[in-house]
């Protein structure tokens, strides 16, 4: 897959290829490196936390279905186990991988509620996907970044809700 770049007046919606140039751009944390390596190349760059704030870069842990991680934007919080996050290169669209959704349900169903374990919604199945992913936390970039397309105008908070919490 050939990545397109991402031109400082193109959409960040627009992007098709790799999680970790579209959170840089989306975010404006200028970390390089897979995603896996994001949580520890942040530590005295980039604050650290395990609260979700709008912009914030989820940085998901090396595990057997990520052996490179993952990291995605937070474009809404709906409530406090239920956030929203645009991220590229998740599921598949017309049978191939790397582009934007926006506003995707992430679900923290960790035991402590500390979002160090997750679910997040999954176009191929139409839902949650039914794999728990490991999480070290949230980066906080720069205050404004490129938050103005993160979110859609009208986003689906019941749908989100109904993702995280329906059988």
């Amino acid at each position: 897959m050939v990545a397109v770049p991402l031109p400082a007046t193109a959409s960040i919606l627009d992007y098709v290829g790799q999680c970790v140039p579209f959170a840089r751009a989306a975010s404006g944390i200028q970390i390089y490196g897979d995603a896996w390596t994001w949580w520890g190349q942040a530590d005295g760059r980039y604050p650290r936390g395990k609260a979700p704030r709008v912009g914030a870069v989820v940085a998901f842990a090396k595990s057997s279905k990520l052996p490179l991680g993952h990291v995605a934007v937070v474009s809404r919080i709906v409530e406090p186990r239920v956030l929203m996050l645009t991220h590229a290169n998740w599921s598949r669209f017309d049978g191939k991988r790397g582009r934007v959704e926006q506003d995707v349900t992430l679900f923290d169903v960790s035991p402590r509620n500390d979002w160090s374990q997750v679910r997040v919604w999954f176009r191929d199945t139409t839902g949650l996907g039914g794999s728990t992913y490991p999480v070290h936390g949230f980066i906080y970039g720069p205050r404004g970044g490129n938050t103005r397309e993160l979110s859609g105008a009208a986003p689906d908070y019941v749908g989100s809700l109904i993702d995280a919490y329906a059988p």
